[in-house]
């Protein structure tokens, strides 16, 4: 059933609503009436929506580094200082970017070319899944609907502020004592450590998604020559086919008028076998005449 559901919302969307019966007809053909209404309930997605499940499902390595980037990313965002963020952004900017062409590429092999303002609601949707954890969960189960609109509290680009908005300020604290000076350096370090870690698994996180998306584009350029080659090909294949079949034609246009000349031919060799036969007669007519008329005369 759920491989069911995750084939139907990778269906465009064109076809979605033929797909849904279809599939809702068999399960309850089958005895499965409450897959049946499941199925039956499924939502049409937008165009957005769709391309990002399609993304999901056609990339699901691709799609898991980018996860784990998001979830790197929000960690940043409450850890880091403004430098470490804005360079683990940089990544997030490239991988987004290419993850929302990678998307277009895979509608339009579908035979859906998206619309400026379908692809900014995809760009969106993609923005929301590194900012939201609400949002990559939706996005990882494969079956949005609509898409995904990113925080606006959550601004990857900047670090955070100290405080959250609309909290007060805490009353400055009196001067620590030595030993609470230790322990407030010690603590100091820790987290510092614990930024340095976060900012590490970010940075490896993005590293491992730029990879991916290097190696996939490498596999796209190769895919995309031999579609060419084989456009080409197919172009070269049609050329002879149109040849040949202009051939034929022509060929059968000859055998029309050959056989037309050749019927007109045996009409006039049975006139003139008829002929023939007609002067052998009278020639023969005309011979016994003319012996029974010698014969006379003697």
């Amino acid at each position: 059933m759920e491989a069911v559901l995750d084939e139907l919302y990778t269906t465009p969307p064109s076809d979605f609503v033929a797909r849904r019966e279809t599939l809702a007809a068999a399960a309850k053909t089958a005895g499965r009436a409450d897959d049946a209404r499941r199925i039956h309930a499924a939502r049409r997605p937008t165009l957005a929506a769709w391309a990002a499940n399609l993304l999901l499902r056609s990339q699901p390595e691709e799609s898991r580094q980018f996860l784990e980037l998001g979830q790197a990313l929000r960690e940043a965002y409450h850890a880091l200082d403004a430098g470490g963020l804005k360079d683990l952004s940089a990544q997030r900017r490239r991988v987004e970017s290419a993850l929302s062409r990678q998307a277009a590429q895979l509608a339009r092999d579908a035979g859906h070319r998206l619309s400026q303002p379908v692809q900014q609601d995809l760009e969106a949707t993609l923005r929301a899944v590194l900012a939201d954890p609400d949002a990559a969960d939706q996005w990882a189960g494969g079956r949005l609907v609509n898409a995904l609109t990113p925080p606006s509290e959550f601004r990857p680009d900047s670090a955070p502020a100290a405080g959250k908005p609309g909290t007060r300020s805490r009353p400055a604290s009196p001067p620590p004592s030595a030993s609470a000076g230790r322990a407030s350096k010690d603590e100091l370090a820790e987290r510092r450590r614990a930024r340095q870690e976060q900012l590490a698994r970010a940075r490896e996180a993005a590293e491992a998604a730029e990879q991916r998306l290097r190696e996939e584009r490498t596999r796209q350029a190769d895919v995309d020559t031999e579609l060419q080659r084989a456009r080409e090909r197919t172009e070269q294949a049609r050329r002879r086919m149109s040849a040949i079949e202009e051939q034929i034609q022509q060929a059968r246009e000859e055998y029309r008028q050959a056989e037309n000349e050749q019927q007109e031919a045996e009409k006039h060799s049975r006139s003139a076998a008829d002929a023939v036969a007609q002067a052998e007669r009278t020639a023969h007519e005309t011979t016994q005449q003319v012996r029974r008329m010698t014969r006379g005369a003697m």
